[in-house]
């Protein structure tokens, strides 16, 4: 039977190995003419020319700036496939302008249906936190010490007043992004189709 402790002193090492084989040394200048030696590319300067060394400082792999800049043509051919797989998509759903406003008012009205629900209870939650706070009021207009329970009460309706006050921003929020995504969507179809 093999010993634990050799199995996982093993596992160990092997990972250990592992990642240091996989790290990978950068050498890459930046604007100011500065080489810098790094395991990372900063974002800015990943599609410049660099060089990929390995951990002996030996170059393994050269990135020119031609390949950069056929990396960026790439990403700008990719952008106009994907922009044509959405017009073919949105001339395909809709026939005429009509039919996207019926898709939009059908997806406000779950959200629309969601903020009057919490407008009913965000005036439920007012009123009675309005309440409480009147019962605090006769407390220390008596001079008398606010009870625990109606501290916590008064606490508890704060609370819930914020959270469903957040809750109508993130769905006014929703409905706008939609009406917007759909705004965009009608204007799309208008330029695609030529106003018809």
């Amino acid at each position: 039977m093999r010993n634990p402790k050799f199995l996982i002193s093993g596992l160990a090492l092997f990972v250990a190995f592992v990642a240091n084989a996989e790290a990978k040394l950068y050498k890459w200048v930046d604007d100011k003419g500065e080489t810098h030696y790094s395991e990372t590319i900063p974002p800015e300067y990943a599609n410049r020319q660099h060089i990929q060394l390995n951990k002996e400082g030996r170059e393994i792999k050269k990135k020119t700036g031609d390949e950069a800049a056929a990396g960026r043509k790439t990403a700008e051919e990719q952008a106009t496939i994907d922009q044509r797989r959405k017009d073919k998509a949105l001339l395909d759903t809709y026939s005429n302008e009509r039919e996207i406003d019926l898709a939009r008012d059908r997806n406000l009205q779950q959200v629309e249906a969601r903020i009057n629900s919490i407008k009913i209870r965000l005036q439920s939650a007012q009123s009675t936190l309005d309440g409480h706070r009147k019962e605090r009021d006769g407390y220390t207009k008596a001079g008398k010490k606010i009870p625990a329970p109606l501290q916590s009460d008064l606490d508890e309706d704060t609370a819930n007043l914020t959270r469903l006050q957040q809750e109508l921003g993130q769905a006014q929020q929703e409905e706008d992004t939609i009406r917007a995504r759909y705004d965009a969507d009608k204007a799309r179809y208008r330029e695609l189709t030529g106003g018809q």
